[in-house]
């Protein structure tokens, strides 16, 4: 019975991501919002589960990455066409929103056969880029200028979508051993965007990715030099 378990728990996680993208569709971003945070804990846990009950499975491999092109890719894709659709009165240009979902599923292919990322990863991982991307409606409210500018939509658009399959180096959060040496710039990382979120809640969430990129030069730029 508990092979079955991670990967329930990863089903859950393309459950959260459909009534994500349907809340999206109805412009309910705060329940999309849930929905993204739901589907990143759930994402976490499968394999987390899987290791700890020994019932690690290829099925369980590519049923992950299925759900994540839901809720990591169609979810952010069809965030980003409901902002170009309020961004311009061309109809075609919104379509181009789902080009994070095409670059969303090739990264997800590209790390299911790259065994250079058993432990980090190489390139913005969906579900940071989809946190990302979440954040950009609440946004809209505090700096409506930017944010509705059919030009810096594109821009992210192309930008966030060339980071998911770039070749920049980025850590994950798996720790090797609890040392302040060897993880102090994930920890410093994980510790200023804690404040930064409770400081400023949604809107920290592009400072905390700009974060991450940094911390995670500095982090192998380190390892490169010891």
């Amino acid at each position: 019975m508990k092979k079955y378990i991670p990967n329930t728990i990863t089903c859950l996680n393309l459950f959260s991501g459909c009534m994500g993208v349907l809340f999206v569709l109805k412009g309910e971003f705060n329940l999309a919002l849930y929905c993204v945070l739901a589907s990143g804990i759930f994402d976490f846990f499968d394999g987390m589960v899987a290791r700890l009950l020994h019932v690690k499975s290829l099925i369980g491999k590519e049923l992950d990455s299925l759900a994540d092109v839901i809720s990591f890719g169609f979810l952010p894709g069809t965030i980003m066409y409901m902002l170009l659709q309020q961004a311009t009165t061309n109809e075609y240009i919104p379509y181009l929103g789902f080009l994070i979902t095409v670059f969303s599923a090739l990264r997800l292919a590209k790390f299911n056969i790259d065994e250079r990322q058993t432990s980090d990863f190489i390139g913005v991982n969906t579900p940071m880029n989809t946190f990302l991307i979440v954040s950009l409606p609440f946004l809209s409210t505090q700096y409506p200028v930017l944010i509705e500018n059919v030009y810096f939509l594109l821009g992210l658009t192309l930008v966030s979508s060339l980071l998911l399959v770039s070749e920049l180096r980025l850590f994950s959060m798996k720790l090797n051993s609890l040392g302040w040496e060897e993880n102090k710039f994930k920890y410093l990382f994980l510790i200023i965007s804690f404040l930064i979120i409770l400081l400023l809640k949604v809107s920290a969430i592009p400072i905390v990715f700009v974060l991450y990129i940094l911390f995670s030069l500095l982090h192998f730029g380190k390892n490169e030099d010891a």
